[in-house]
């Protein structure tokens, strides 16, 4: 036993590339002893092989010869290293490479069902039919043929079946391969590789087999294959795999039964994946002749079931007969001993029959008896009729589940081991029409193992099936089933690798004790994914102490999760959107699709999946996984938009509230704190959420105000009191803010001012009152008594609180300060001390001191991160990079221009600052309709320019390298070799050629010298003329390539960048837009240099009078519960809607139509099916009324004939009568 799980390991573990371990695990078996034949005068052994053929010390034993008169394989024959296994190719074939093994008969089968599942690489089966059958191709009838193509075969492609035969062209096996070549045109390739067949044959009838042997293996080696439309043993091209079963014979059927019943059997009794079940193995016997009753015999004792198909011939007609008509004849006395041995009248009725089928057959009593063996386990035997109206995929589930209910006695519902292969094969089909159609009463642990399968395996429609019928999802997920859940992500996933990291960290923590996958791992990932948008999930289940460092707290978490952890008992709060979470995190669309289907608060889930998959697909290094993790968040980036559609459409007023409402669900999340994270540019693009935007951005004013009127009240702020600009009137806020949610049918008030700025810039100040609706301090009332306001403050900060104030202010005072910069460097720029800098030097220093003061409060005091995550997302903006360049270039010219040495190089550096500081202005002005678009384009330009400068500088330095050294043969001068090497040929582009120097035709006005010492000293060389031909033809080429070819190419480019910009321009727009709205809502009212003032509040406010930032909640409501439930409800009821909506689009569709059409033509061939199975018992009944007639008109005729019997008139006929009475009965 330990020898033999040894060599099972080995197997395990060879490499794929070293093969060389095949010949010491699979024997071939060759004879070694003669035994003649009788019938062949003595030149061929009953092995099959000629006298010739056998072995010198085979033929040697005379006395061995002499005694024995019957050849067995396990006594004369001996096993050696297999010598042909690998990969086959046939032919001419144009197919896949198949593989092959010659192995031994008596091969232990768990060694090739190992090199099959890990070296093939076959998929785990879950199902594996073997097929049965004797007859040739030319015998086998068309239904039989059709019920192969239509039946097997497409049932095994949905259950994800293997298909043994044996493989050869002739017989059942190549109607096999047939259907499996003619489905494989009509499906995908992803559905065709769930049908794998295999081929089971005896080594020793196989055709040209000698091209298959190789001891070192083939990889692969040809097989040619007879050019004949007869039925020949040559190997089948439309087989995956061929296992050649050698037991020494030659030309002898039958060699291979054994083998292929002891695989058949260990297949059996293991168990595909997380399946709750072993693997279903069906015999399926089609025809067949005596020789297969043996088989057949043994297959039944060994409990594995059978499906006979009737009226196929030979063995099946006899089987189908038996199983069918002998057991409902009547029985005599003895008739309750059925079970126990057969007696005489049972056995002359199965002899009767068997001679029936097989007259001519030899060995009669044996045939006889092994008939009764299969008659007396005919309980594993199921009967096919191709006229029956139920599916084949439905009758073999039926005679699956008859067969492990003769296995297991107890069960607490009959369904359940149907449901389980149901589930197996994925066929939710067959469990609604047979399973869930009312008729059976399913109890919630009868379901709970089923759903678990169907959650690990992958099946979201059994999964909606059993939500369906009565599964709750509270009760069935708890935290310690979601563990599991966890548990079984398959550790090749992206997921699986980052969650054994985490592991392998809290491990290392533990000094290395091998610890399980737990909760606090999940936690961990999804806040690497979502980093600071939400709280992390989780957390709260672990009830462990802080500690001071990550090591401690890693020791603590061990500690805590080694004890009883409660929590694995308790039931999730959230059940589906855990489930979301599991399932986007194995990018399963379909199973996350429905979890978000079941889910809460729609849109923020779907852009928090959007989020996870584009983190995900960040750190994912194969293209497909990656490709397949972007189109998933995309498609959750557009659930997210059209649902959120379907609300703005139905109350814009609640649509708004959804966008900014703190989410209990998801951690405090809003839906546009999500939507930033997630780079949703989609989302950001829909007219309600640009809406909101507009709204915040112009705060208590009127959209659409000109902004002359804005620029002339900063400049004379008594304005404000004025009606030069409008701002929202009283009432508009108090019917806006006092509102209630209104009921999804309240279509009325679209895009009203839900929220004016006040409120969504100070709403944390009185939110915790949950009896009282808030209002600003700026105009607005509430239903309690709050503090009101003098009219000059409400209207003051009205004005100066909105964002698009700050923002002219800032672009008014950064236009003054590029004044004052230009100014400065052009006309007040004094020397180094004492005699400078001069005052408006100094105030431009203050300036700049300004503006470093408002980078480091958005920096280290905006927001709850630690410094380095602060820093990390500071630098993630390109334009805060920017800000960083033009003050460290400023601060370096300044401390430059301070000294006299120094001058000149730090007035450089400023002046290059001032460049800097010029081109910033892009980014203040992205907020334009028409030139954020611009911008952003140019954007992408400036990435293509960098691909062509990288082609222009290859050529350049080719070209100019080569022209310098052809002019001149020697230059040691750096300057010029620079200047002619680089910028010479840089300004041939623009036109500006020297002809007079390049060209030593013409005349060059300049002193030059040949001699090396002058030339050294500086001098100006000569050119050299000898290569001058050369020098032209490569000014030619270059300014053909580069002004021709390069110029083009940037040109096409540039203008393929802007068509393909342009159409998604408009959304990127709106996406900055938002970034640029957060900017300015956050900043201080005042701009530099004066917004030193707000700092200095600020110190103040936070350090001295301790009060909390409100603006650190950027764009967030905290609703009240009741509110909230309300709103979570309406989002719910559009979310419906829009499902609704989307399914009857896609009902009418012409994929959809066809589906249900041909749903209507399966409905009518099936009833067309039932009304021939009707019309076929009614010819029955009618057969038997006229041999009922017949014969009582021969009773009559007898008795009239009797002479005891005087009759006066003639009997009259009965014929008509009774069948007239019978058709009324």
């Amino acid at each position: 036993m330990n020898e033999k799980e040894a060599e099972e390991g080995a197997v395990a573990v060879m490499p794929i590339q070293d093969l060389s371990w095949i010949p010491n695990f699979f024997k071939k078996r060759l004879c070694t002893t003669f035994v003649e034949d009788s019938f062949s005068n003595g030149g061929l052994c009953q092995c099959g092989a000629t006298r010739d053929s056998h072995p010198s010390v085979a033929l040697g034993d005379y006395f061995s010869t002499a005694i024995v008169s019957h050849w067995d394989s396990t006594q004369h024959s001996s096993e050696q290293p297999t010598d042909a296994y690998g990969e086959l190719e046939f032919a001419g074939a144009g197919k896949k490479h198949s593989y092959f093994l010659r192995l031994s008969s008596t091969t232990d089968p768990s060694k090739v069902f190992n090199v099959m599942r890990q070296h093939w690489k076959l998929e785990q089966p879950n199902l594996v039919v073997s097929v049965v059958g004797g007859e040739g191709r030319s015998k086998v009838r068309s239904w039989v043929r059709e019920v192969l193509r239509q039946g097997l075969v497409k049932a095994a492609q949905s259950t994800g079946a293997w298909i043994i035969t044996a493989g050869l062209r002739e017989g059942i096996g190549r109607c096999v391969g047939e259907a499996v070549r003619d489905n494989a045109t009509a499906v995908s390739a992803v559905s065709f590789s769930k049908v794998i067949p295999i081929g089971i044959a005896p080594w020793g009838m196989v055709h040209n087999r000698q091209q298959l042997v190789n001891p070192e293996g083939s990889f692969p080696t040809k097989y040619f294959v007879q050019n004949t439309t007869r039925d020949s043993c040559c190997l089948d091209n439309n087989y995956k795999a061929f296992l050649l079963v050698d037991d020494g014979t030659v030309g002898r059927k039958g060699g291979e039964v054994s083998f292929r019943g002891r695989l058949e059997e260990y297949i059996s009794r293991q168990r595909p994946g997380s399946a709750s079940i072993d693997i279903p193995v069906l015999n399926m016997l089609i025809s067949g002749e005596a020789s297969m009753v043996e088989g057949l015999d043994t297959s039944l004792k060994n409990s594995m079931p059978w499906l006979v198909l009737a009226g196929s011939g030979g063995l099946a007609n006899l089987v189908s007969d038996i199983v069918e008509n002998v057991q409902s004849a009547p029985m005599s006395g003895g008739a309750e001993k059925e079970e126990g041995s057969s007696n005489n009248e049972l056995r002359e009725r199965i002899a009767t029959k068997v001679k029936k089928y097989f007259a001519s057959e030899r060995d009669m009593d044996k045939l006889i008896d092994k008939v009764l063996n299969i008659y007396q386990n005919k309980d594993l035997i199921t009967i096919y009729h191709a006229e029956g109206t139920d599916d084949f995929d439905t009758v073999m589930l039926k005679v699956l589940v008859q067969a492990s209910k003769q296995r297991v006695s107890v069960s607490t519902n009959p369904y359940v081991d149907e449901l389980k292969l149901a589930v197996t094969w994925n066929r939710v089909d067959i469990a609604k029409s047979e399973l869930f159609n009312g008729s059976i009463d399913w109890k919630y642990e009868d379901l709970e193992e089923s759903m678990t399968d169907a959650l690990e395996n992958n099946k979201p429609q059994f999964v909606r099936l059993f939500i369906e019928n009565g599964l709750n999802i509270l009760s069935y997920l708890s935290y310690g089933r979601l563990e599991g859940l966890y548990k079984c992500i398959s550790k090749t996933s992206q997921a699986g690798i980052l969650l054994q990291h985490l592991l392998g960290e809290r491990m290392d923590g533990s000094n290395g004790e091998t610890c399980d996958l737990s909760l606090y791992e999940v936690s961990h990932l999804l806040e690497d994914l979502l980093g600071e948008v939400c709280q992390p999930f989780y957390r709260s289940l672990f009830t462990v102490e802080t500690a001071s460092t990550k090591r401690k707290a890693l020791k603590k978490m061990c500690k805590f999760l080694k004890e009883d952890c409660y929590y694995r008992q308790t039931v999730c709060k959230h059940p589906w959107l855990c489930l979301f979470l599991w399932a986007v995190l194995q990018n399963r669309g379909e199973m996350a699709t429905f979890c978000w289907e079941m889910c809460g608060e729609s849109v923020l889930t779907a852009l928090g999946g959007c989020k996870i998959l584009r983190e995900l697909s960040k750190l994912e290094i194969e293209t497909e996984a990656k490709q397949s993790m972007r189109e998933l968040a995309t498609k959750f980036e557009f659930m997210a938009h059209d649902v959120f559609s379907t609300c703005y459409q139905t109350k814009a007023s609640h649509s708004y509230k959804l966008l900014i409402r703190k989410s209990s669900l998801w951690g405090d999340a809003t839906c546009l704190k999500m939507a930033m994270a997630a780079d949703a540019r989609i989302f950001f693009s829909h007219d309600g959420v640009q809406s909101l935007l507009s709204q915040i951005w112009w705060g208590d004013m009127e959209r659409g105000t000109e902004l002359w009127k804005l620029a002339l009240t900063m400049i004379i702020p008594p304005l404000v009191y004025t009606n030069l600009i409008e701002f929202k009137k009283p009432e508009e806020e108090v019917k806006s803010v006092l509102a209630p949610p209104a009921s999804a049918t309240d279509f009325s008030n679209y895009g009203e001012t839900v929220f004016s700025f006040a409120d969504l810039k100070h709403h944390e100040v009185d939110h915790e009152d949950s009896n009282n609706v808030r209002r600003s301090t700026k105009g607005t009332v509430t239903n309690t008594q709050p503090k009101k306001c003098p009219f000059w403050i409400s209207r003051w900060k009205q004005f100066w609180y909105a964002p698009v104030t700050s923002f002219i202010g800032n672009v008014v005072m950064y236009f003054l300060f590029l004044f004052l910069y230009a100014y400065v460097l052009l006309v007040d720029f004094k020397p180094p001390p004492p005699e400078g800098p001069a005052v408006s030097e100094y105030v431009l220093y203050f300036w700049v001191f300004t503006i470093v003061c408002e980078e480091i409060r958005e920096t280290f005091i905006v927001g709850s991160r630690t410094i380095g995550q602060r820093l990390m997302l500071y630098a993630q903006d390109v334009w805060n990079k920017f800000d960083v360049l033009a003050i460290s270039l400023f601060i370096a010219g300044l401390c430059c221009r301070m000294f006299s040495w120094s001058f000149n190089m730090g007035r450089g550096i400023l002046c290059i600052d001032y460049m800097v500081f010029t081109i910033r202005l892009i980014h203040i002005f992205a907020i334009h309709r028409q030139l954020g678009p611009k911008i952003i384009i140019l954007g992408k330009m400036i990435k293509d320019a960098f691909f062509f400068l990288f082609f222009l500088a290859v050529w350049l330095s080719a070209y100019g390298v080569a022209n310098q050294a052809l002019l001149y043969q020697y230059d040691p001068s750096p300057d010029r070799a620079f200047r002619r090497v680089l910028y010479r040929p840089y300004l041939h582009i623009f036109g500006q050629i020297p002809v007079e120097e390049i060209d030593t035709g013409k005349y060059w006005d300049r002193d030059c010298t040949d001699n090396l010492t002058l030339i050294n000293q500086g001098k100006e060389p000569c050119r050299d003329t000898s290569h001058n031909w050369l020098v032209v033809v490569l000014l030619v080429v270059f300014l053909l390539v580069t002004n021709i070819l390069l110029v083009n190419l940037l040109i096409a480019t540039f203008s393929y960048t802007f068509s393909k910009v342009q159409e998604r321009s408009d959304t990127y727009w709106k996406f900055q837009r938002y970034n640029l709205i957060v900017e300015y809502h956050s900043r201080p009212t005042l701009a530099p240099p004066f917004i030193i003032l707000s700092h200095i509040n600020l110190l103040i406010k936070r350090n001295l009078r301790k009060v909390p930032s409100t603006k650190i909640h950027r764009f967030a409501l905290q609703l009240k519960s009741r509110d909230a439930n309300k709103l979570v409800k309406w989002e719910a009821l559009q979310k419906e809607n829009f499902l609704t909506l989307e399914n009857k689009k896609r009902r009418g569709t012409d994929s959809e139509r066809l589906k249900r059409m041909t749903a209507k033509v399966d409905g009518v061939i099936k009833q067309v099916g039932e009304i021939r199975d009707v019309d076929r018992r009614l010819r029955a009944l009618e057969s038997d009324m006229e041999f009922c007639t017949s014969s009582l008109q021969w009773i009559m005729e007898a008795l009239t004939q009797s002479t005891t019997v005087k009759s006066s008139k003639a009997h009259p006929t009965r014929k008509g009568s009774i069948i007239s009475a019978s058709i009324e009965k």
